[in-house]
């Protein structure tokens, strides 16, 4: 299995870092020119929890509602907790680029972050003390704007061919920067899902539905307990 992860992991490099224009027609996508995604039973007045990411949290090849923050939507109605999921996840989206974007985002009345940012810039081998920056800065930005936002933060693993160090510095990223800011961590978003080729797509990295119900579940997980007293 851990082969199989590293495999998958070691594909993004020539797909998954393809740029804005790679976002799907039938991506949920929230961009400084596109609509909010808001599903039909949702209230405007309603807290929000933003998934700020990339093709991933976007649902690129999926229908809207499969792509993982929609099925959290349902998962908040079913458990009675009134909270808006809005999908501002972007194809090609690195940590610098989701900072030009955040501010934009935080007109909502944002109360739950999730942040899923980071691994397109290790596909590009970008330095690693950048990224965290940016992802720290997102965060500073967050909190200015909604003092009392909860933090949930999307641990993701770099392709092997970096080297040992460059992927064990990435993992510990997501690690440090969740102590650091108080934030609960998702440990891995693709845990179950990377590597199990019937559950991706046929690039062999973005989830099939089912795939993306795996992910909804790792982030429920966390999500949860952050969402209840």
């Amino acid at each position: 299995m851990r082969m199989k992860l590293l495999i998958a992991v070691c594909a993004w490099g020539s797909v998954a870092c393809s740029g804005d224009a790679a976002v799907g027609r039938r991506s949920s996508v929230v961009g400084e020119s596109s609509a909010v995604n808001r599903l039909p039973t949702t209230d405007d007045r309603q807290p929000v929890v933003l998934f700020f990411g990339t093709s991933l949290t976007a649902g690129l090849g999926l229908e809207p509602e499969q792509a993982y923050p929609a099925l959290i939507q349902a998962k908040l109605d079913s458990a009675g907790l009134a909270f808006r999921a809005l999908n501002a996840g972007l194809s090609g989206e690195t940590s610098a680029a989701g900072l030009r974007r955040i501010d934009w985002l935080l007109t909502q009345p944002v109360a739950v972050l999730v942040l899923e940012l980071g691994a397109n810039d290790a596909l590009r081998g970008q330095d690693l003390a950048a990224a965290r920056g940016n992802l720290q800065a997102i965060i500073d930005r967050t909190r200015a704007k909604h003092p009392d936002v909860r933090i949930v933060i999307a641990g993701m693993e770099a392709p092997p061919n970096l080297g040992r160090r460059y992927t064990a510095e990435f993992a510990q990223m997501f690690v440090d920067l969740a102590r650091r800011n108080d934030a609960a961590l998702i440990p891995f978003l693709l845990d179950g899902v990377g590597g199990v080729p019937e559950l991706n797509q046929a690039d062999g990295i973005h989830p099939t539905a089912e795939g993306a119900r795996i992910m909804a579940e790792n982030v429920w997980k966390v999500l949860e307990p952050v969402l209840t007293p």
